[in-house]
């Protein structure tokens, strides 16, 4: 069935109805009437228009008839972007938005807030086989994947109730009012909110969206796992004084250097523990640690089924954080083996060090990865973990990999497009995935973890 245009809600267009837009006429305000076909990567569904024009919809389903509204493109573009204003006929998978932030034009924080928790799953592995296809050539079944997408414990909960997972939040701050709220989707603009529906126990006991924040920029609240250690880190504006922060829960502050971008201590620990594994990381300045409470121990936990480590075992841990890898492989491969650790950050680098230093015989190098790697003089490894940012690692840094001839090689990805072109790299490189498993780490999301186990191909194969 084809899209039909409605009449724009945003005013006449220069030049009359419309029908005599010149090219490149901006289409933002204007409504189409389509049916929704195939989850993309991003949060959205696949529609066109009459004309023939790509819609990427967000607040819609697979197979719904809606009114989508464009909120930006123009005419000739190769896509619009738009948002579903009115369902017609709805997916049996929609469900009533929990968070009264959810909707067009509101909060972009989640992008799923109107599916079923296993719905969600589901698109999510709709994704990750569309790009393992598209990018890598891959069936689930040739990925060693089942294509499920495994909630975290404690996760899977009925249709309307929502997980409160998320350890670190980020607000901005409305500088019109100094309150604490959330971006719009793809905009500057602040969704004043009073409470965040994802945020985990730990950060809405703080009470940051109560308090004012004038001269702030933004305000991260951190709550750790496995400690009490709460953290807000303050991003002033330009020439701003920082406030008194009184909030509801004891708290360390830091901030943000308006001319480095550094992190400073203001008061309190410099860093929060957050514990995983059995064992307790130190991250310091904000740093990076998995987000969901559960995951750094779900993330290890399949690292170390896939790579199976062996006492003795020589391993490479890349973009390696705070050590969360680079301890687990420690620990398993025993006083005889030995692990080298690969980081940019300089104060991830010091935590990891300082995370690590009962174990003689681990390494931590600062720098990047494609860099520090080929310096190292290391011509073969038995075991490789790597973490790599969104972009994924690269055609270079694999290359580099698959010469060190490792027995295993285990590929935690963020991002399933970054993955499945590496996958590709590695497959060049004489590699092929032995097992591919998907976390639903991120709930209301589009974001999605995944875990691959690589192996050589074996001679005849």
């Amino acid at each position: 069935m084809q899209a039909e245009p409605k009449n724009s809600q945003v005013g006449p267009e220069p030049g009359g109805s419309g029908a005599g837009r010149e090219q490149g006429g901006s289409l933002v305000g204007q409504e189409y009437e389509v049916e929704i076909g195939p989850v993309a990567h991003g949060g959205h569904c696949i529609a066109r228009t009459t004309e023939g024009q790509v819609l990427f919809v967000r607040h819609a389903l697979p197979g719904e008839r809606v009114v989508a509204r464009v909120t930006e493109g123009e005419e000739g573009a190769r896509f619009l972007r738009a948002d579903a204003v009115r369902i017609i006929d709805a997916s049996k998978d929609r469900v009533e938005a929990p968070c009264r932030y959810a909707g067009p034009g509101r909060c972009g924080g989640c992008d799923w807030q109107h599916a079923k928790p296993g719905a969600q799953r589901r698109l999510k592995g709709e994704v990750i086989a569309e790009q393992l296809k598209r990018l890598a050539g891959l069936t689930p079944e040739e990925a060693g994947w089942d294509g499920t997408v495994m909630p975290a414990e404690g996760d899977k909960l009925p249709a309307g109730e929502v997980p409160q997972w998320r350890t670190r939040v980020q607000y901005a701050v409305d500088p019109a009012t100094g309150k604490a709220g959330l971006r719009r989707h793809r905009s500057h603009e602040v969704e004043p909110i009073d409470h965040c529906m994802i945020a985990a126990p730990g950060v809405s006991e703080l009470g940051v969206e109560r308090r004012d924040w004038t001269g702030m920029e933004s305000v991260e609240a951190i709550a750790a796992t496995g400690s009490q250690d709460r953290q807000v880190i303050l991003t002033p504006r330009p020439g701003a004084r920082l406030p008194l922060v009184e909030l509801d829960k004891p708290v360390s502050v830091l901030r943000v250097d308006e001319k480095t971008g550094g992190v400073h201590r203001v008061h309190g620990r410099p860093f929060v523990r957050e514990r995983a594994d059995g064992r307790t990381h130190r991250v310091g300045g904000g740093g990076f640690w998995q987000v969901h409470p559960k995951a750094a121990d779900t993330l290890v936990t399949a690292v170390m089924q896939g790579l199976l480590p062996r006492k003795g075992d020589m391993a490479l841990d890349l973009y390696c954080g705070v050590g969360l890898f680079a301890g687990a492989l420690a620990d398993r491969v025993g006083d005889k083996g030995a692990v080298l650790g690969i980081e940019s950050g300089k104060r991830a680098v010091e935590d990891a060090r300082h995370n690590l230093a009962d174990f003689p015989r681990v390494r931590i190098e600062q720098g990047k990865v494609e860099s520090v790697l080929p310096r190292t003089g290391i011509t073969e490894v038995d075991l490789i973990v790597l973490d790599p940012p969104r972009a994924g690692a690269g055609r270079t840094t694999v290359a580099h990999l698959t010469s060190l001839a490792a027995r295993r090689i285990a590929y935690v990805a963020c991002d399933p497009a970054a993955l499945a072109r590496d996958l590709a790299y590695f497959r060049e490189g004489g590699y092929r995935v032995r097992t591919l498993r998907a976390f639903d780490l991120f709930p209301m999301t589009h974001h999605v973890e995944c875990v691959a186990i690589l192996e050589p191909v074996t001679k005849g194969a």
